[in-house]
């Protein structure tokens, strides 16, 4: 558990998502504003997300609807020109995801300095992209090969709008995770982006590996927040902190200030 401290400098932190608007490839690119747009976005957003104290912001390819389980070589690329343009600004730690790969996304944290990534690592699936396959080894020893060991690896073991391949148990999934793959912290969804992970899903998870921390990766609210946060060690937020706490809408800085305030209550700041 030592290690979210050393990297948020707190206790059950928030780490807040920053969308960044689609890509060139995306079907919903727009190339008439192109990409210095999507780079004014980004920095609307990272601005109104640190300015309402979160402890860590993490970058992803939201809008590039529906996605790729191997993205093309181009998304990565425009990523990193975003969030090479912003590094001079990001006064928080700040990790990546690029969805849904989990070599694009430790690609991506080499080049720009990532400090944590979120990913499905593990599991095969039935999804709405498909069945979906992993492969956890080949994605570690590609970290390794990297030489960034440092990044830290956040396991999603309930993937959005997708269910395991046959009936395993949550809990003996935590512990056989962690026992073939040792993840720095695992995350627990609900169905989709909003949608709340249930808090009897992270207590099951806790129980079964007490040592590792877990995560609320989805649906952090201002009536769930004490119920969630008494469970789990942080949270990954991203819809509430939008607009109407609409996933696609721009952040709104209220909301935001509104959730760290009754953070920060709650862990006694």
């Amino acid at each position: 558990m030592d290690w979210i401290r050393e990297l948020f400098g707190v206790g059950k932190p928030i780490i807040a998502m920053c969308h960044l608007h689609a890509l060139p490839g995306d079907p919903q690119f727009d190339p008439v504003q192109g990409l210095s747009w999507l780079v004014r976005q980004a920095r609307d957003d990272l601005r109104a997300l640190q300015e309402g104290g979160v402890d860590a912001v993490m970058f992803s390819n939201e809008h590039s609807l529906p996605y790729l389980t191997r993205v093309e070589p181009i998304t990565t690329a425009c990523m990193a020109r975003v969030i090479g343009q912003l590094l001079s600004e990001i006064r928080v730690p700040f990790g990546v995801n690029v969805l849904w790969d989990p070599l694009a996304t430790i690609d991506l944290a080499v080049a720009t300095g990532a400090r944590f990534v979120r990913e499905i690592f593990t599991g095969a699936y039935a999804s709405d992209f498909g069945v979906w396959n992993t492969d956890c080894g080949a994605a570690v020893r590609h970290q390794h090969r990297l030489h960034a060991a440092g990044v830290r690896l956040l396991f999603n073991i309930l993937p959005e709008a997708a269910v395991y391949l046959g009936h395993r148990d949550l809990g003996d999934i935590a512990r056989s995770t962690v026992f073939n793959a040792r993840p720095d912290a695992l995350c627990v969804s609900g169905l989709t982006a909003g949608r709340a992970a249930a808090v009897d899903a992270l207590q099951v998870v806790k129980a079964a590996v007490p040592g590792v921390p877990v995560f609320a990766n989805t649906g952090l609210n201002l009536s769930n927040v004490q119920a969630t946060l008494a469970v789990a060690d942080g949270a990954v937020v991203g819809s509430y902190f939008k607009q109407d706490g609409v996933t696609w809408n721009d952040v709104d800085p209220q909301r935001v200030q509104s959730l760290m305030d009754a953070v920060k209550e709650i862990r006694h700041e």
